[in-house]
């Protein structure tokens, strides 16, 4: 991997798909009286997230994205990456907190790991067994 290189995890499209359907299904709502209207926030709100929140890695650090922010968290931090009893990916950071990696998959750590620059032992780099 080169150090340009860089990964970049988001949701399913399948919420976008969700979202849509859920403001055509409250327009109906919403054009029958004013104070309606408002509830199509909702949906679009989802929408906006579903496109915007993931997790991105390079060689400076991981990226958190949600719909509002985003938090960059340099590889100097991070002590450990995990998979909690979810399956969903968990930073352990030097301060002692842990922090949720959205929309990384547990199949999808070493890619993570890769994008540092690192690698995991256990996969095409393991040493030859004995």
């Amino acid at each position: 991997m080169s150090s340009t290189d860089s990964v970049h995890f988001r949701y399913s499209q399948a919420i976008w798909v969700a979202a849509a359907i859920a403001f055509i299904g409250a327009l109906p709502l919403a054009s029958a009286a004013w104070y309606f209207t408002p509830i199509l926030l909702i949906p679009l709100l989802i929408g906006i997230w579903a496109w915007r929140a993931g997790t991105d890695a390079d060689r400076a650090g991981v990226k958190i994205r949600a719909l509002f922010g985003q938090r960059l968290i340099p590889w100097h931090e991070v002590v450990e990456l995990g998979v909690d009893d979810r399956r969903r990916v968990i930073a352990s950071l030097t301060d002692d907190r842990m922090v949720l990696l959205p929309a990384v998959p547990a199949a999808g750590l070493p890619r993570l790991v890769a994008a540092s620059g690192q690698h995991v032992l256990g996969t095409e780099d393991q040493p030859p067994s004995a």
